[in-house]
C-alpha cells in the first residue's frame, strides 16, 4: 500500500514552543550527563583513596560505566511511567532526577571526610543518572514528534540530537572555562563542584521549562479515550514484538558508528598516527558543529523524501568512507578533519530521523515505552562497546582490520533500512 505524502505544513507558534522547550530540556539533561565524564579526572581523587590516581580515576570510570547499564532499566520503567501518566510528566520527572542527582555529587563530602560513604554517594548518583537518561530519548523523542505536524516531524525530532549534542558541547565549554581559569588545586578542592551545582541549576530552568508547555495532543487523545494501558511494557513486547525489534536494528549502526565518529575518532587517530590530542580534539569539535547545524536540515529532507532513502544514504555512505576513512589517516589535521567531516555528514541521515523512525513504528499508548527500551538497549550493546572494540583491535596488531568493523556495522544498517517501510506519511494514532 502507497503511503500518501504529507503536505507541508508551517508549525504552529503552540508547536514552535513546545519544540523548543523540549530541545532546551533536553540539552539541560545531557549538559548534567556530559559533566561527569568532562570533570572525571579532577574530582576522582575526592571520592576514592588518594593513593593511586589511576586507581582512583578508573574507579570513577567504573561509576560511569555502572550509570550505563542503568540506561536500559530507566527506559523500561520511565517509558512506562509515560506512556501511563503523559510525556510531559515523565519529561519532568527524567529533569528533576537528573538535577537532583547532580546537586548531590555537587554538595557530597570526599572520601578523606565521610570514608565508604562518599564512593556510595557517587555511585548512587550515577545509577539515578543513567536511569534519568535511559528515561530521556524514548520520552523526549515522543513529546517532540507528537508536537510537529505530520509533515514536519523529522524536522522536529532531529532537535533531540542536535539537543544532546548541544548538551555534550556546553558540558565541554565548561570545563574549558574552569581549566583555564582556576589552578589545579583549585578544580581540585572545589572547582569542580561548581559544574555539578551549575548543572543542577540548569536542570531547574528546563524543568520550569517543561512544566510551562502542555501535553501533546497525541497522548491526550489516548487518557480521554481510554486507551491507556496499565503495563505499557507488557503491551508493547506482546503487542509490537516487530516494532521493537526494528527499533533496536534501527540503532545498531547508528549508534556504533556515532560512538566511533562522534566520541572515539580523536582518541584513536591520537593513539595510531600520533597526532596531537589537541589537534584531533579541534578536528573534532569544528566536525561535531557542522553535524549539529545540519541535523535540522536532514530532518527537512527526510520529510520531503523519506526515512529510507536518508537512511540507506547514511549507511551506504559509511559501507564506502570505512575503507578509505582509515587508510588516509595520516597524522595530520587536514586529513583528519576531513574524514571527520564526511562521517558527521552521513551520520545526519541517522540522526535527523532516529527519533521519527521509532515514534512512528508505535501508537501513543506504548511510544514511550517502545522507543525507551530496545534503543537503550541496543546503545548499551553496541554503542557502549565500541569503544573498546576498535581499542582491542588496535592493540592487539588489528589495526588494519577496524575498517571492517565499521563496515560490517553499516551492512546491518542497509539491511535493516532497505526492508523496514516507509513511515512518512503515517498517521500517528
Amino acid at each position: 500500500m502507497t503511503v500518501a505524502s504529507p503536505a507541508p505544513t508551517k508549525l504552529t507558534p503552540a508547536q514552535r514552543k513546545a519544540i523548543v522547550a523540549g530541545a532546551i530540556g533536553n540539552t539541560v539533561e545531557w549538559v548534567d550527563w556530559a559533566i561527569y565524564t568532562t570533570f572525571a579526572s579532577i574530582f576522582s581523587r575526592q571520592f576514592f583513596p588518594s593513593g593511586d590516581s589511576t586507581a582512583s580515576l578508573l574507579s570513577t570510570l567504573a561509576v560511569f560505566a555502572v550509570g550505563f547499564l542503568m540506561r536500559p532499566i530507566g527506559g523500561a520503567i520511565l517509558g512506562a511511567y509515560g506512556d501511563r501518566h503523559g510525556r510531559k510528566k515523565g519529561l519532568t520527572l527524567t529533569i528533576s532526577l537528573m538535577a537532583g542527582a547532580s546537586f548531590a555529587i555537587a554538595i557530597c563530602p570526599g572520601y578523606e571526610t565521610i570514608g565508604i560513604a562518599a564512593p556510595i554517594v557517587l555511585v548512587l548518583a550515577r545509577l539515578v543518572q543513567g536511569f534519568s537518561a535511559g528515561g530521556e530519548f524514548g520520552t523526549s523523542s515522543a513529546f517532540l514528534v507528537e508536537s510537529a505536524a505530520r509533515g514536519r516531524r523529522a524536522f522536529a525530532g532531529s532537535w533531540q540530537q542536535v539537543s544532546v549534542g548541544g548538551g555534550v558541547l556546553i558540558a565541554s565549554a565548561l570545563g574549558t572555562v574552569l581549566t583555564s581559569t582556576l589552578d589545579e588545586a583549585a578544580l581540585q578542592s572545589w572547582g569542580w563542584r561548581i559544574a555539578f551545582l551549575l548543572g543542577g541549576l540548569l536542570g531547574l530552568v528546563g524543568l520550569w521549562l517543561r512544566v510551562s508547555v502542555p501535553e501533546t495532543e497525541a497522548f491526550a487523545k489516548v487518557r480521554s479515550s481510554g486507551r491507556t494501558r496499565a503495563n505499557p511494557l507488557v503491551s508493547m513486547v506482546r503487542d509490537h514484538p516487530r516494532a521493537a525489534l526494528r527499533v533496536a536494528g534501527v540503532t545498531i549502526a547508528g549508534t556504533l558508528l556515532y560512538y566511533i565518529w562522534v566520541s572515539y575518532m580523536p582518541t584513536y587517530a591520537h593513539v595510531t598516527t600520533g597526532i596531537p590530542l589537541n589537534q584531533a580534539l579541534l578536528a573534532n569539535t569544528i566536525a561535531v558543529l557542522v553535524f549539529l547545524i545540519l541535523l535540522p536540515f536532514g530532518g527537512l529532507l527526510s520529510d520531503l523524501v523519506g526515512r529510507k532513502p536518508t537512511m540507506l544514504a547514511f549507511a551506504v555512505g559509511f559501507l564506502v568512507l570505512a575503507w578509505p576513512a582509515f587508510q588516509f589517516l595520516d597524522g595530520g589535521f587536514g586529513s583528519l578533519l576531513a574524514i571527520e567531516l564526511a562521517g558527521m555528514v552521513f551520520l545526519v541521515g541517522y540522526s535527523a530521523n532516529c527519533a521519527v523512525i521509532m515514534a512512528e513504528q508505535f501508537p501513543a499508548e506504548v511510544r514511550t515505552t517502545g522507543i525507551g527500551l530496545p534503543y537503550a538497549l541496543a546503545v548499551a550493546i553496541f554503542g557502549g562497546t565500541a569503544p573498546y572494540v576498535t581499542t582491542w583491535l588496535s592493540s592487539s596488531g588489528h589495526g588494519d582490520k577496524v575498517w571492517l568493523y565499521v563496515a560490517a556495522a553499516a551492512l546491518v544498517g542497509v539491511a535493516v533500512y532497505a526492508t523496514m517501510p516507509e513511515t512518512r506519511g503515517k498517521e500517528l494514532t
